[in-house]
């Protein structure tokens, strides 16, 4: 019976550690030091986010590639630098697609 219920309990902690695993890759850090190529960026502007950095306002690539440091395609064709999903493309359609 012993064995029954350790091999039970080794494979829900294998699946919650792969779903624990999936989530937190989905939430991936963005090193404040990434910045964009503003060459290839439609504006330039900025804003400060909830922990006081600096981040590159939501911008067009004029290459049509993804940006370095983007963390989301808006759904207006704009690229998203947000540190944080909450928030992320919500003046601009909401996301279309998380890099």
């Amino acid at each position: 019976m012993t064995g029954i219920i350790t091999r039970g309990f080794r494979r829900s902690a294998v699946v919650a550690a792969a779903l624990l695993f999936g989530v937190t890759s989905a939430f991936a850090y963005v090193a404040p030091g990434t910045s964009p190529d503003e060459a290839n960026l439609s504006n330039h502007n900025t804003y400060t986010n909830r922990d006081g950095n600096t981040v590159h306002a939501p911008a067009r690539s004029l290459s049509g590639k993804a940006p370095e440091g983007a963390t989301a395609r808006c759904r207006d064709g704009s690229y998203s630098f947000s540190r944080h999903r909450s928030g992320t493309c919500s003046r601009h359609g909401g996301v279309a697609d998380w890099l």
